[in-house]
């Protein structure tokens, strides 16, 4: 074996096994392992990015070991606050607090959910944005200091942190915010720590479009379809070549966006109870296909989904000319995705690509539970 792509799941990220690879005299198909442990650690991400320019949301300069120190930070930033996990993703060891006592809380909930999680009790804080949007832009970066970026993906869309639908190009980026965002993330963010292959850094939007550094996943996104659609980009080709040692071969001059794109996942959850999980054998399956229709999936008829393990069945993307053509091409697929025996996400799918305000561009993070609690 020469060399190994780990996918997106939790190896993609775990720089322990990017060390044993590199032991083993294996390519490891992704960034060099002291940097992925740097920018998985979000703590240190942040006074990385905060180093090299880039804005950050208010909040602790570190980890925070105790409860006096979280009290005493909330304080100084103001609430509402959020304690986050300070490894791990997938908003796994993240709680939100309002006021004191609730801090105290989710402090102790967060430590203990990240420990379950990632092995990792350690938390940070930040001042909680109440309605932003969610804006991640694609970087690539060759061995030989080039670095370009692929512009932005909307994941606005989401559920207690979990990203449900995303899009590119975001329907509230114009070309001059794109190009101030893309240096951040590129030219200042994963320059300075000299970043190699994909990785996505991840922004919240406010009202006013101004962004602040998140996080950043040293990984190929679970949405990197829509990126490819958009650009006409094989990122995991991408990431092989470059692993070879190749140069990007292209600068960002070079890059091209057409059309738009939409990635709905498909998770086994029944939408219409709450998001409840809901493993089972899949008795009938049938994806839709045509043209702007991409389906990415590892199921089939008689496919058991376990409870063990994420809950996503299908990736379906659909690509347009327009973002008007790619909602109207996504509603008509979704109407043909026939998936039986278990609960899915189809239904809420379908209800959001026919929702005015998603049609407009008017939403934010907060949007999923405002349609929940108009349907209850």
């Amino acid at each position: 074996m020469e060399a190994i792509h780990p996918g997106y799941g939790f190896l993609a990220e775990n720089a322990h096994f990017a060390e044993i690879c590199k032991s083993c005299r294996i390519k490891f198909i992704g960034p060099k392992p002291e940097v992925m442990r740097l920018m998985g650690d979000k703590s240190l991400a942040r006074e990385a990015m905060c180093q090299a320019g880039l804005s950050l949301i208010p909040g602790s300069p570190g980890v925070i070991e105790n409860k006096d120190k979280v009290i005493e930070v909330a304080r100084e930033i103001g609430y509402p606050v959020i304690v986050k996990a300070a490894a791990g993703g997938g908003g796994r060891g993240m709680r939100i607090a309002h006021n004191e006592v609730s801090l105290v809380n989710a402090f102790f909930m967060a430590r203990a959910e990240a420990e379950a999680a990632f092995g990792k009790a350690q938390v940070y804080l930040e001042k909680y944005m109440e309605n932003p949007r969610h804006v991640e832009i694609q970087i690539i970066a060759d061995e030989h200091g080039n670095v370009v970026h692929l512009g932005e993906r909307d994941c606005t869309i989401q559920r207690r942190y979990q990203k449900l639908i995303e899009e590119s190009p975001s329907p509230v980026v114009d070309e001059d915010l794109r190009k101030r965002i893309g240096e951040a993330a590129a030219l200042r963010g994963a320059k300075s720590v000299n970043y190699t292959s994909l990785g996505t850094m991840e922004f919240l939007l406010d009202k006013d479009k101004n962004f602040y550094f998140l996080e950043m996943n040293t990984r190929l996104q679970v949405e990197h379809p829509v990126t490819e659609l958009v650009t006409g980009m094989d990122l995991v080709k991408e990431q092989i070549r470059l692993a070879t040692g190749e140069e990007l071969g292209y600068s960002q001059e070079d890059i091209r966006w057409q059309g738009s794109a939409i990635e709905c996942r498909i998770n086994a959850e029944d939408s219409e109870n709450g998001f409840t999980p809901c493993p089972g054998k899949i008795t009938g399956y049938n994806m839709p296909g045509g043209p702007g229709i991409r389906v990415d999936t590892h199921a089939y008829a008689e496919y058991v989904i376990p409870p063990f393990y994420d809950s996503l069945i299908a990736k379906l993307i659909a690509y347009g000319r327009t973002r008007e053509e790619a909602i109207a091409c996504m509603e008509r697929s979704l109407e043909e995705c026939v998936i039986e025996g278990v609960k899915t996400t189809i239904p809420f799918h379908r209800t959001i690509m026919t929702n005015s305000d998603f049609i407009n561009g008017n939403f934010s993070t907060g949007f999923v539970e405002q349609i929940l609690e108009k349907e209850e």
